[in-house]
């Protein structure tokens, strides 16, 4: 089994899922309440992920972050080497690739939120940003997990998009899914079973949490 990449597909999901947290809460949010006609425009752009081809996107994103390109020249500049096939890239790409399995479950969660309280903290004279501390996230709380354990889950497994920009480098770009595919393609059947049952018991533990999370098994059940 390799735990190097093992090791870097979790590390890789973690720092997915931490970024998505950051930028997908105030898009999520944006997108929940924005009065803007052509706010469809964003929703199709977030969702595009969902039923692009990996590949596709894989290359574009390559493409985009080329030596030949603004962003490659200015990492170049920056880092003294290209940012294709590094690990950097492989978190650029993931980012894009997951993101929205981050912000739709937040988005839904912040529509279910009944806007009379929303309302209400305003009347009461709390800020913006104090009635989304206060009222927003606390009761869409379970859609803000729900949307970082989907985004961990799926960058775990990704294949194509790291495949197309960061290539199949031991311990740098080499995660747990095109490691299973080397072992395929060099007949080491067992091994590949072995990592490939590793990664279906953690997704079926991944989604067994989250579904016992939206059932809420913490309620107390109300009385009849």
């Amino acid at each position: 089994m390799d735990w190097t990449a093992i090791a870097l597909s979790v590390r890789l999901a973690t720092i997915v899922a931490l970024i998505l947290l950051v930028i997908g809460v105030p898009i999520a949010y944006w997108l929940t309440f924005s009065k803007w006609r052509g706010k469809f425009l964003v929703e199709g752009i977030v969702a595009l992920p969902l039923v692009l081809p990996p590949t596709v996107l894989g290359l574009y994103v390559l493409l985009a972050i080329g030596s030949r390109s603004p962003i490659g020249r200015a990492w170049m500049a920056w880092t003294g080497h290209g940012l294709a096939f590094t690990f950097e890239a492989l978190v650029l790409a993931s980012i894009l690739y997951s993101l929205p399995f981050a912000v739709q479950p937040i988005a839904s969660a912040f529509s279910q939120v009944d806007v009379s309280l929303l309302e209400a903290s305003a009347t009461l004279g709390a800020s913006r940003w104090r009635t989304f501390l206060r009222v927003l996230l606390p009761l869409s709380l379970e859609g803000v997990v729900t949307g970082v354990v989907l985004s961990f889950a799926h960058t775990l497994g990704e294949f194509g998009v790291v495949l197309m920009v960061g290539g199949n480098l031991p311990g740098v770009t080499r995660t747990v899914s095109i490691a299973i595919y080397d072992q395929v393609q060099s007949f080491q059947y067992s091994a590949a079973n072995q990592t490939a049952l590793l990664l279906l018991i953690f997704s079926f533990a991944v989604l067994a949490v989250v579904y016992a999370i939206l059932r809420k098994p913490w309620a107390v059940p109300a009385i009849s």
